[in-house]
């Protein structure tokens, strides 16, 4: 057997040792012990070292083959002819082919010294590892170069253009989004409400009671309840972002058209998240979820589970609503993943769980929007956005001297209106100590 083989055979003993270790740990659904841990290890290292040793040996056999190829191109005597030229002193001009420079180098003698017979003859032994010093060639053809063979090389247009990527936009599919054709809206909304029901007794006559002569009745009356209302005004805002673009560029380039309207459309959509969760209200910004007075907030308490407990509780006695999702951020959603018992088991279903992740039944969606260390409890339908006009991307060489410059901007904005229609539905969580 060759010592490739054998070098390939423990290997493979050696990863599949490792997998059984590993596969052993998933069937008994647990983490790896430390004696697994460690056999794992070693099984790993063993097979990465013999991967190496693979790797050398196959570019030893590599460099005899090719050695044992050259040598009966060039025939016994070819070291020696080449000597003979050289020792003539006969100078030549013209570019050595590449085999000639190989063959009449110092590092090549004398890894070929070896190998010469008395007669002048070559002979490698089989599976002889043949190995010589570098050796420098000279006016080498490289596809590298660009005055070299690289200047017949014509570059393939694959047509992939590859961005930066955005982060996933979650809030707008929670909350409840409506159209609207007005520029303002109203609504209103409850903001206090007193409930005096209470059973109540058939009224009576005073003459049932003393027996003397009916004067009035008695009794009947029906208690009042209180109930108080505000109106709320929103206005319509824009949203929007331009860039500026050559038209030489738009034609010479068919993509670029779609890549801008897709690229602009989604620094809209990220935007109005944003505004949506967080806009202060201030100018031209929307009022956000956490900047609505009349949110409720609650400290953090104990760890992450307790604390969004605590504010699902408050959802449901003081916003008199059925939270229906929590909001945080991924390194809390991470926090609340890697979360372990004292003897190492995941609180959750750890690394193999399928489907939606959940904390106390509620829904758990990531948004980077939010800063890590809050979250968000609630029920996202009291949150209302009005579209007033979808986003648009629109080109206009209208702006400037645009015109004189054959550019052209390229803007995207939408219109809309948002508003928290109950306020104490939403419950503000700290969920870091």
């Amino acid at each position: 057997m060759s010592k490739l083989k054998q070098l390939q055979e423990a290997a493979q003993a050696a990863a599949k040792a490792a997998r059984e270790t590993a596969e052993k740990a998933d069937r008994e659904g647990r983490a790896l012990t430390d004696a697994e841990r460690t056999e794992y290890d070693q099984h790993m290292a063993k097979g990465r070292d013999l991967l190496e040793q693979i790797k050398v040996a196959k570019r030893d056999a590599e460099v005899l083959d090719q050695a044992k190829s050259l040598a009966q191109e060039i025939g016994g005597y070819a070291v020696d002819d080449v000597e003979g030229q050289k020792g003539a002193g006969t100078p030549t001009q013209r570019v050595k082919n590449l085999g000639l420079e190989v063959v009449s180098s110092p590092q090549f003698k004398s890894m070929m010294k070896g190998f010469t017979n008395s007669d002048g003859t070559v002979r490698i032994p089989d599976r002889t590892q043949v190995k010589s010093d570098p050796i420098r060639v000279k006016s080498l053809f490289t596809g590298a170069s660009g005055t070299s063979a690289g200047a017949f090389v014509t570059p393939e247009q694959t047509g992939i253009i590859e961005m930066l990527g955005r982060r996933p936009l979650t809030i707008r599919d929670l909350i409840s989004v409506r159209r609207t054709g007005s520029d303002t809206l109203e609504y209103v909304r409850q903001t206090a409400h007193t409930n005096a029901a209470a059973p109540v007794p058939e009224a009576q006559s005073a003459a049932a009671i003393d027996g003397t002569t009916v004067t009035n009745v008695i009794g009947g009356l029906k208690p009042e309840g209180s109930w108080a209302f505000e109106r709320v005004s929103t206005s319509v805002k824009t949203i929007a972002e331009w860039v500026p673009v050559t038209k030489r560029a738009l034609a010479d380039a068919a993509q670029l058209e779609d890549l801008i309207r897709d690229e602009l459309s989604k620094d809209i959509a990220e935007a109005e998240e944003a505004q949506i969760l967080t806009g202060d209200g201030v100018g031209e910004n929307l009022t956000g979820i956490l900047s609505t007075s009349g949110i409720q907030s609650q400290d953090f308490d104990t760890d992450v589970f307790v604390s969004v407990r605590k504010a699902i509780t408050k959802a449901r006695t003081v916003g008199r609503v059925v939270p229906n999702a929590v909001l945080m951020n991924p390194l809390d959603v991470e926090t609340v993943d890697l979360a372990r018992e004292t003897g190492g088991r995941f609180y959750g279903a750890g690394p193999f769980t399928m489907g939606p992740r959940t904390l106390w039944s509620l829904p758990i969606v990531e948004s980077e929007t939010i800063t890590a260390g809050t979250a968000v409890v609630g029920d996202f339908s009291k949150a209302v956005l009005w579209d007033r006009e979808d986003t648009t991307v629109t080109f206009s060489d209208s702006h400037a001297d645009f015109f004189v410059r054959n550019l052209v901007a390229v803007l995207a904005e939408e219109r809309v209106a948002f508003g928290v229609t109950r306020p104490a539905a939403f419950v503000k969580t700290t969920v870091t100590g």
